[in-house]
């Protein structure tokens, strides 16, 4: 079987040219092709007609095929849905801002982590994706991208090598050369892995979907919460920020009559108080198929008044994309349930 040129790193491809008696050159200028949306070897113009088709018969190059494209009359944003080599379906975003463009990509098709606030894991989990399936939703924008973030469809640390390699390879200076501080990672909290992310000190910005103080709530509303609680996750991301001295982020969306009492906004402030962070708070968006609805202005009102007076720092995430399908998961699982 053909092997996937693009998720391997610069080293290891230098290792096979030498393998197989070419000029360890070659391998940076066939990793630089890669990360140019190139279709097939034969466009690398600069190596050989020899060498484009040995390459051709022991690898492939990923393509995504676009199966959908939205996009927002309010404020820009695109959605796009990809059928990958296997024909499954993921998704990516595109958000425009003053300072640049952002593209949310999916690290898994599917989500075996059960949000009961998301799209993401309706149709269950299905596998990891590659790190070139991840590069690819970055690539195939053809845009000019400032920074990526890791919260699409999937749990990031649930696929933690192919993530990690993705990292790598979006970071290297012959590729798209993205600096590790232009990269966010959102998980809802794999205490152990978060230990593993400590460890490669990647100086990426860590966020994490907290959207409960407490573990009643948020175990309701993340069931893998069930599995560590909040204290044992809010030691791992101290713990975290000690070793790296990267301030965390915590993702909190405010849903009606779930996690937006006055009770739990004091319980969130005295939570946060005691760490190195930001909070962002999200206005949720209606799921087709979820039964949470956002919370109500005055609920958000008295909410935020509780964490000014408790002197939390905090951002009122922007919502985006809100007359298209631009939560995780949803234009996937629209398309799926059409076709089954």
């Amino acid at each position: 079987m053909k092997q996937d040129i693009k998720s391997m790193r610069l080293p290891e491809l230098e290792g096979y040219f030498e393998s197989i008696g070419e000029q360890k050159f070659r391998a940076k200028q066939i990793f630089s092709w890669l990360h140019k949306t190139v279709l097939s070897f034969d466009e690398m113009t600069d190596i050989s007609i020899g060498l484009r088709e040995k390459l051709d018969k022991m690898f492939y190059i990923s393509v995504p095929a676009l199966v959908e494209k939205q996009e927002s009359k309010i404020d820009g944003t695109i959605k796009y849905l990809w059928s990958v080599q296997d024909k499954n379906l993921i998704e990516s975003v595109l958000m425009k801002y003053s300072h640049g463009n952002t593209v949310c990509l999916s690290t898994q098709v599917g989500c075996r982590m059960g949000c009961n606030f998301c799209a993401s894991s309706l149709d269950g989990f299905v596998r990891n994706l590659s790190a070139s399936e991840m590069l690819d939703q970055v690539l195939f924008t053809k845009t000019k991208v400032s920074n990526v973030v890791l919260m699409g469809t999937g749990e990031p640390l649930d696929n933690f090598d192919n993530v990690i390699r993705f990292i790598h390879l979006i970071n290297h200076p012959s590729g798209i050369n993205l600096g590790a501080r232009h990269i966010t990672l959102s998980t809802c909290g794999i205490v152990e892995n978060i230990d593993r992310l400590a460890d490669y000190d990647v100086q990426l910005t860590l966020a994490i979907s907290l959207h409960a103080p407490d573990d009643e709530t948020r175990t309701m509303l993340i069931p893998a919460n069930r599995n560590t609680g909040v204290k044992a996750l809010m030691e791992a991301c101290e713990n975290y920020f000690e070793r790296t001295g990267r301030r965390i982020t915590y993702e909190y969306s405010l849903i009606d009559g779930i996690n937006d009492s006055p009770g739990q906004a004091i319980q969130l402030s005295r939570l946060l108080k005691k760490t190195s962070s930001h909070l962002n708070l999200i206005f949720l968006n209606n799921v087709y198929g979820r039964r949470f609805k956002p919370s109500t202005e005055e609920n958000i009102k008295i909410f935020i008044d509780i964490l000014n007076k408790n002197g939390v720092n905090y951002t009122i995430r922007r919502s985006l994309g809100s007359d298209i399908e631009a939560s995780c998961g949803q234009l996937r699982h629209r398309i799926i349930s059409t076709l089954s």
